[in-house]
């Protein structure tokens, strides 16, 4: 009688397919993942000039409200917001297109109701600023909010409180600068 010699299977090595297609299937998640995340990213610092901007246009509006009232040009009683109670008051306390100065050449005022969008002003194709043919880019995005209001019940004190809301992309952002101005010179 012949005994038969069973010949025993070497275990394969590498990877089964299904192994391969859940490796893959993690590495698409990652990879898309950090692709959303760049994209994101870059979105988010497309708004950086929209955030100066922002800034510069807080601090022009209380830098106008502190030149009026300490060249004289408003009176104490004009640096407030305009409502039934203070007819005198020349700044809305509502968010208002980002406009050119008004008649009275001071920024944010209720005087600016028809002046003109104001703009950021671009070098033109010949890449130079301050030729014919600069582009002027209007801040249509753009509003900003002046509320003025007695800092502790100091008649003689008041808060300035210049908030600019804008829209970058699909983000929302706003700016504020606060400040305090007296009545006295």
């Amino acid at each position: 009688m012949r005994v038969r010699e069973r010949k025993t299977r070497r275990p394969e090595k590498g990877f089964t397919l299904l192994e391969t297609m859940i490796a893959v299937a993690v590495l698409a998640i990652g990879v898309l993942g950090l692709a959303a995340m760049l994209a994101d990213s870059l979105a988010y610092m497309s708004g950086s000039q929209a955030d100066f901007i922002a800034q510069q246009k807080a601090e022009q509006a209380v830098e106008s409200i502190f030149t009026a009232k300490y060249d004289n040009t408003i009176t104490w009683a004009q640096v407030a917001n305009n409502s039934v109670g203070n007819p005198q008051g020349l700044f809305y306390a509502t968010a208002q297109p980002i406009r050119q100065p008004g008649s009275d050449g001071l920024v944010g005022s209720i005087n600016d109701n028809s002046a003109p969008l104001d703009y950021i002003l671009y070098p033109g194709p010949d890449g130079k600023l301050g030729t014919s043919d600069d582009i002027k880019a209007p801040l249509a995005n753009f509003t900003r909010t002046i509320t003025i209001t007695n800092f502790n019940g100091d008649p003689n004190l008041r808060s300035i409180n210049v908030t600019v809301n804008y829209t970058t992309g699909r983000f929302t952002r706003s700016y504020t600068v606060n400040s305090l101005i007296s009545a006295f010179d």
